[in-house]
């Protein structure tokens, strides 16, 4: 079989002990990030199966029209809006969704905050360009964290923030709230005291559409002017140009963002790089090592499941070949 691997930016794919597991077959890999569906189209068109690094290519009706030999794409990670599973279905193309891991975003979260409230980055430049001592920042103790979304990484997250003496303010749905009271932090009484309150306030929510551009210029209007938004999760969480506004008129004073509306963000004038109070990661939340040994050993194991005729937990499951 022939498998297509986009989008290894690293070039490290082919470095993982778990690639071990797709030695039986051909398998190209492209490291760069392409949109054009021409070139994806050309890239994909002899591809029996495409293991997809996250979000980082869309599938949609248009480009899986053009790809009539594609069976298979096994997803890293959970399925998100970047493909198009019912698409997938109509086409005949089976679709297998992999695992997560809370424990590398929730650490490249802690040292965002971490970060961003020591100001360590421009002491760091400052001292590499031969200054000393050139900021005063922050420490996190006493400072309240609010978390929107107690999931797996929230729940992490907060673990974090008692070892470092924060106290934890949490808003989500119901369920979340709950959770949290149970494990002894506090319920935000409304969503405007969930911003008004927070010191450090991140979000960690899936991105589908009741969430997509949730957070809005209103409610990044009641934080402090000293308050730290962080936002590993994703971009369009945000309502398109209100973080930015908002941090122009002063309220949050500060963000570390990890994500960002179009990827991979390779401009330097970007107005997001170039404010003074904001910490910039090139979405490094899930991208470490042992993350990827779980990403991609999933990943590939289900592609050797599903050529073997194995049973597979399709995300699609009434997907068939067309005649």
């Amino acid at each position: 079989m022939h498998i297509v691997i986009p989008d290894d930016y690293q070039n490290v794919i082919r470095t993982l002990d778990c690639f071990a597991l797709l030695a039986d077959h051909q398998v190209s890999f492209h490291h760069d990030a392409v949109d054009d569906i021409d070139v994806l189209a050309a890239r994909f068109a002899d591809a029996d199966a495409l293991v997809l690094t996250r979000e980082r290519t869309r599938i949609d009706e248009a480009l899986l029209a053009r790809l009539p030999k594609l069976k298979l794409i096994s997803q890293t990670g959970k399925v998100s809006s970047h493909l198009d599973v019912a698409a997938c279905t109509r086409h005949g193309v089976a679709v297998i969704e992999g695992r997560g891991s809370p424990v590398a975003p929730a650490e490249l979260t802690w040292a965002l905050i971490i970060n961003a409230r020591r100001q360590l980055f421009p002491a760091m430049q400052a001292m590499y360009a031969g200054q000393w001592q050139i900021n005063l920042g922050q420490r996190l103790a006493g400072q309240t964290l609010a978390i929107w979304g107690y999931g797996k990484i929230g729940q992490r997250l907060a673990r974090y923030a008692q070892a470092f003496e924060m106290p934890v303010l949490v808003w989500g749905s119901e369920t979340s709230r709950e959770a949290a009271i149970a494990d002894g932090h506090r319920a935000a009484e409304s969503r405007e005291a969930f911003f008004a309150q927070a010191d450090v306030l991140s979000l960690h929510l899936r991105l589908v559409e009741s969430t997509r551009h949730l957070v809005t210029a209103k409610d990044l209007a009641n934080m402090k002017p000293t308050a730290l938004l962080v936002n590993t999760s994703r971009a369009e969480l945000v309502a398109p140009g209100a973080l930015l506004e908002s941090l122009n008129l002063g309220r949050p004073g500060f963000a570390a963002l990890d994500v960002f509306e179009q990827e991979p963000l390779v401009h330097p004038a970007h107005p997001l790089l170039k404010h003074p109070g904001v910490l910039c990661t090139p979405h490094l939340g899930y991208v470490e090592r042992e993350g990827y040994e779980l990403y991609f050993g999933d990943a590939f194991a289900n592609v050797q499941a599903f050529f073997n005729g194995e049973q597979c937990a399709l995300a699609n499951p009434e997907a068939r070949p067309l005649a």
